[in-house]
């Protein structure tokens, strides 16, 4: 067997199968062409020529980490909003001087692709840091066409120049735009005829999302939209049951969604949908967080119905400004009670289930994309144990150190 490269003298959480961490004690990696060839226990290695061998010296190897929901393209910043909620001013106050997701709306549509882009890899900067080498991009932030497809050419050209892998959503259902308030029915039509097939056309779209909520869009603009997707090809996704239970969850289900995200709210019926159609639940522990909820995703009837579970930070403005994945897995387990191991898998192999890409990335396995992360830890439970410590110490994107 030829390679490019052998990783050896390494521990092994492959998160392939059913037992702990897939876990090897003592393994090694073969990498051909950017894809792992062989993996497993170190003494069963077969007769190979390796181009270039790393020793790890017993460090552990998880396959690189995947943030599955995120806006991390955005203008502005909204850290001044932040100490006025903790001084006591309510969203609602806060939104009507001209704050709120208005705010960076103007702050975004106002930057350049290249502001946008430079202050973006600054976030990005963290989210590598914690070992992440695919991430989610929505757009949503520019709520007209010309915004909305500059945000998406900016999350191409971090997939091009970031060291990650990326794939973009369509987020163009995320809120009214002040000028359409008096004419909601206008930028529904906007988003749905005009904007998604102009960024379709562009190559910019991998799928579609909406924000389905009271507070937001509906029912059956959200279903409008999905009906668009589904004519141009395009998987959908949804941020589902946030605030309050709008049937997001079955909505999901009903249009075969990669995801439904947030879902604190959702009823046992939703997630029995969920369940039948393979949607995975992404869970944004940031979010609840920082907006201080108390309402908690249905994590028991979740695994009782066996959903797949997936880990995130929600990077964005205004509800949740994480740039740690690691800190994502931490909060998923002090404020979900996951287990460090399903929080583990919820940001590899279900996290690649969310995004569509489980045949590709997320496992150790042969004929995966070898994207890995090289841990200082002495245990794979530290990702979740340790809340901002410094413990990643190499990532490969592709078979490459990155």
């Amino acid at each position: 067997m030829r390679a490019d490269l052998l990783l050896t003298d390494c521990r092994l959480a492959t998160l392939a199968g059913p037992e702990l961490y897939g876990a090897i004690d003592d393994g090694a990696i073969l990498i051909a062409d950017g894809r792992i060839a062989w993996v497993g226990p170190r003494g069963d290695l077969p007769e190979h020529q390796a181009a270039e061998t790393h020793r790890l010296d017993g460090r552990w190897v998880t396959p690189g980490l995947i943030d599955c929901h995120t806006h991390l393209v955005f203008g502005g910043d909204r850290s001044g909003e932040f100490e006025q909620r903790l001084e006591g001013a309510t969203y609602e106050e806060i939104a009507r001087a001209g704050g709120g997701i208005v705010s960076s709306v103007r702050a975004t549509r106002e930057a350049s692709e290249d502001q946008l882009f430079d202050s973006a890899m600054r976030r990005l900067e963290g989210l590598k840091a914690t070992g992440v080498t695919t991430i989610e991009i929505k757009s949503g932030y520019g709520l007209d066409r010309d915004t909305e497809l500059k945000m998406l050419r900016v999350a191409r050209r971090i997939g091009r120049e970031g060291g990650v892998r990326v794939r973009t959503s369509y987020l163009g259902l995320h809120a009214v735009p002040p000028e359409h308030r008096q004419n909601r029915a206008a930028y529904v039509d906007l988003a749905i005829d005009g904007i998604l097939p102009a960024a379709h056309a562009e190559g910019l779209v991998d799928a579609v999302d909406a924000y389905c909520e009271p507070i937001a869009f509906s029912e059956g603009e959200v279903a409008r939209l999905f009906d668009r997707a589904k004519d141009l090809g395009l998987p959908v996704k949804l941020h589902a049951d946030q605030l309050s239970d709008g049937g997001g969850a079955a909505l999901a289900a009903r249009y075969e969604a990669l995801s439904a995200d947030h879902i604190e709210h959702s009823t046992e019926a939703g997630v029995r949908a969920m369940a039948e159609a393979g949607v995975v639940a992404v869970l944004l522990p940031g979010a609840f967080l920082m907006l201080r909820e108390t309402k908690l995703p249905p994590i028991d009837l979740l695994r009782s119905h066996r959903v797949a579970m997936a880990v995130a930070t929600d990077c964005n403005p205004g509800t949740s400004p994480v740039a740690s994945m690691t800190a994502a897995i931490t909060l998923a387990c002090v404020q979900f009670r996951l287990t460090p191991e399903e929080a583990l898998r919820g940001a590899t192999v279900n996290a690649a289930r969310a995004l569509g890409l489980a045949d590709r990335i997320g496992t150790l396995e042969p004929g995966k994309g070898a994207d890995l992360a090289v841990w200082d830890i002495e245990r794979p439970a530290e990702l979740a144990y340790w809340l901002g410590a410094p413990l990643l110490w190499r990532r490969y994107v592709g078979g490459a150190e990155a």
